[in-house]
């Protein structure tokens, strides 16, 4: 059995939109995908995810998105990707 996170939501956010600490804000995404694990790993060497039109691969260990394509294309300059907070079970990978 795998301990990798199965699901991971995604959300894309404009750079310019940052916190206090200069990092990108995670409340107000332009659009967001709950994303599923394939069982494959991706060009980059992680694992791939797939799910409402984007295909990433993700760091799990990290929660970092290291590629991403959206609707077949690269994501928009100006854009960048974030995984959600962890919030309860479901985030962490289980089933709700």
């Amino acid at each position: 059995m795998t301990t990798e996170p199965q699901r991971f939501e995604i959300l894309l956010v404009p750079e310019h939109v940052k916190n206090r600490s200069g990092a990108p804000q995670a409340d107000h995404p332009l659009r967001s995908a709950v994303v599923e694990a394939t069982g494959t790993t991706g060009a980059s060497g992680y694992p791939r995810y797939v799910g409402e039109g984007m295909e990433a691969d993700i760091d799990p260990d990290t929660r970092t998105v290291e590629a991403l394509l959206v609707d077949g294309s690269e994501l928009d300059p100006g854009m960048t990707a974030l995984i959600a907070p962890e919030t309860g079970k479901a985030a962490k990978g289980g089933r709700p």
